[in-house]
């Protein structure tokens, strides 16, 4: 399993956990190998006691068994670490339970505080930060000459996302890399069958050619059925092997038709990626193979070159009996590279899990060569992030009937024509454009075909049915679109920018006549008090969870107010509603912040399934909790429910966004 200790500054867990750091110092002085052990709480019976807890206090009793500590069991453990709790704004109270388990019980002051940075300054400061400058991921990799298919969707799909994940994270360098299968004998015979067709070289270009993966049948039927073309095919590639100029150029051609191929596929797609094919490193192999044997790491073996490493039977084959390179050999070169002139810190490799083995092999070659740490987790480190297999419904590889690969165009093709026409029996559609339709018909099927793979654990196969993906119920990127799109019209028929609310304060300054500030808290505090608290159940209700999010977003308008105004414990009225949605928010504890767990633990063990898990709940929870049953325009809480939808559209945006899904504004 891939992992990765992070940086998050955003992180509760990370932040409570230096508090209780200052506590253990005081308490044990003279245990300071003992770290803080703070975890989120879990609902019993549907009830949470705390928002999070530490676990120190089994331990540290444990350990000073047979000392004068102090001591007489682990709630006196417990506390002491809460009594030496240095000052802090994030928890509003402490409380020992049980065995010394010490309960935490979060400042909803200091949330909604959180979540009013979150509505003005957005969702960018709540990313975990990496420990490294320069991150490379290794995905997609086609081969030239054929087209791409459906066995490349996971790893072009899952790199991506990795990509967006990392880039979020603000990595200095990100390197999105295509390693392209452009070298090998299948280019002596597609050399031998150019010439053949186009005899003028002149002639021979995208248009000629037509269909590039016909073209290589073609030359595969001959060469497997014709000698004299084999034999002409053999000396071809020694002929481009040599760098003979008219060999090299139409290898060239082939390689920029075939990039011109995959480019217009991740174009529709929003995939980026810089290419670079395994020719890159032919050159670089001899002197890499050379330095691992001068360090005494490859040996003769049934006439080939090969490496053998630690708890594997089989050895890396380096060099193959006929004096040849492979794959192993470009690979060993291309990560020597990587660490040695890129400088990569972290080398990501997407692929399916049937490589793993042979990276596996290759790490372990470069730790045993001292080209990288011997910890797994140290840096420079290298990581294969492996997929399962995409299948049919009938439960074997996905293939069309006559049992060929499905073009992966063919398969995004599909995805929109079903879209495309699902739209079109809408009424709603009847005053869009043809470009409207269009762009959202790709936007919701091309979705729904990466949320399909993403929203799974990639380490799993997983069934390809485009009923079940472009279904508009359940866990569907179809789905959450809706609910985007259900938002995004809310805020339209308000008739208002939700920066509106800046206006207040705007006005308030301009003139400098703070009773305009006084006046619209005032009256916030009226509608909340007399039309919301006196009327609306908020703890236990089956509204419980949008309605706290409505007094989340009440207070942080509130005490924008109250700091402006300088108010402390005056203004008896408004500080007596303002404790009453405290109230509310302490009896609930909920935690609003769970989407920073999300993202790091998403990147962490590079599972995007956990952040699609994550954009679904909260889009559950949004629409059968919020948008089914609150009125929004033209209730009296039409302000306070914007920024709550607001809120939500700026985590939706952002899951989407990491997604690779670009989402759409009405449907």
């Amino acid at each position: 399993m891939a992992h990765i200790e992070l940086d998050c500054p955003a992180s509760v867990k990370k932040q409570l956990a230096k508090v209780f750091e200052v506590s253990l110092r005081t308490t044990v002085p003279d245990e300071p190998d003992v770290v803080p052990s703070v975890d989120a709480c879990a609902a019993k019976s549907g009830v949470k006691f705390a928002d999070y807890q530490c676990n120190n206090a089994m331990g540290i009793f444990a350990k000073l068994k047979g000392k004068q500590s102090g001591f007489r069991g682990p709630p006196g453990v417990g506390q002491a670490i809460v009594k030496n709790l240095p000052q802090s704004e994030m928890i509003e109270s402490c409380s020992v339970a049980g065995p010394g388990f010490v309960n935490i019980v979060l400042s909803k002051k200091w949330i909604a505080e959180r979540l009013e940075r979150l509505l003005i300054d957005g969702i960018d400061d709540w990313a975990p930060r990496l420990p490294v400058k320069t991150v490379l991921v290794d995905f997609s990799s086609p081969n030239v000459a054929k087209e791409m298919h459906v066995g490349h969707l996971r790893s072009t799909i899952i790199g991506d996302t990795l990509s967006r994940m990392l880039e979020f994270c603000r990595a200095e360098t990100l390197i999105r890399r295509n390693h392209l299968g452009d070298w090998g004998t299948q280019f002596g015979m597609l050399i031998a069958h150019l010439f053949d067709t186009f005899p003028n070289p002149e002639d021979f270009n995208e248009t000629a050619i037509g269909d590039l993966q016909a073209f290589y049948k073609a030359s595969k039927v001959r060469f497997d059925n014709e000698p004299e073309f084999k034999r002409r095919a053999h000396l071809s590639v020694v002929q481009l092997q040599s760098g003979e100029e008219v060999y090299r150029k139409a290898w060239e051609r082939i390689c920029d038709i075939s990039k011109a191929e995959f480019e217009k596929v991740y174009q529709r797609l929003g995939v980026r990626l810089e290419a670079r094919g395994e020719s890159y490193y032919n050159d670089l192999i001899p002197p890499t193979l050379d330095k691992l044997d001068k360090l005494g790491m490859i040996q003769e073996d049934d006439g080939a070159r090969v490496i053998f490493v630690e708890g594997v039977n089989i050895p890396i084959i380096a060099v193959k009996r006929d004096g040849g390179y492979n794959y192993s050999s470009t690979d060993i070169a291309a990560l020597w590279y990587r660490l040695n002139e890129e400088k990569v810190n972290w080398n990501i490799y997407v692929t399916d899990v049937g490589q793993w083995q042979h990276f596996d092999m290759l790490f372990k070659a470069f730790r045993r060569a001292g080209w990288l740490p011997k910890g797994e987790n140290e840096f420079p480190k290298c990581t294969h992030v492996g997929f399962g297999l995409v299948l049919g419904e009938d439960g074997k590889r996905f293939r069309t009937r006559s049992s060929d690969t499905i073009r992966l165009v063919e398969l995004l093709d599909e995805a929109k024509k079903r879209c495309k026409a699902s739209l079109l029996e809408r009424d709603a559609v009847k005053d869009w454009t043809d470009e409207e339709i269009e762009k959202t018909a790709e936007a919701v099927g091309y979705g729904a075909v990466k949320y399909a793979d993403l929203r799974i654990n990639r380490l799993t196969n997983y069934t390809f049915s485009f009923d079940q993906m472009l279904n508009d119920k359940g866990n569907t990127a179809v789905y959450l679109q809706y609910a985007h799109a259900r938002i995004c019209s809310i805020m339209r028929k308000s008739g208002k920018d939700i920066e509106e609310i800046k206006k207040v304060f705007e006005e308030s300054l301009t003139n400098l006549l703070p009773n305009v500030l006084c006046e619209y808290l005032y009256n916030l505090t009226e509608i909340f008090t007399k039309k919301f608290y006196t009327n609306c159940q908020v703890v236990g209700s089956p509204d419980e969870t949008s309605r706290l999010l409505l007094c989340e977003a009440t207070l942080i308008v509130m005490r924008q107010c109250f700091n402006l105004l300088g108010i402390g414990n005056t203004a008896v009225y408004l500080q007596y509603a303002h404790a009453r949605i405290c109230s509310i928010m302490r009896k609930s504890g909920k935690d609003i912040e769970e989407i920073k767990k999300v993202f790091e633990e998403s990147l962490t063990n590079l599972l995007p399934n956990v952040l699609c898990e994550y954009l679904y709940n909260l889009t559950e929870i949004f629409t059968k909790k919020f948008y089914t049953n609150c009125q929004v325009v033209g209730s009296p809480d039409e302000t306070s429910r914007l920024l709550l939808c607001e809120a939500t559209l700026i985590v939706m945006r952002q899951c989407f966004n990491l997604l690779g899904i670009v989402p759409v504004y009405r449907l």
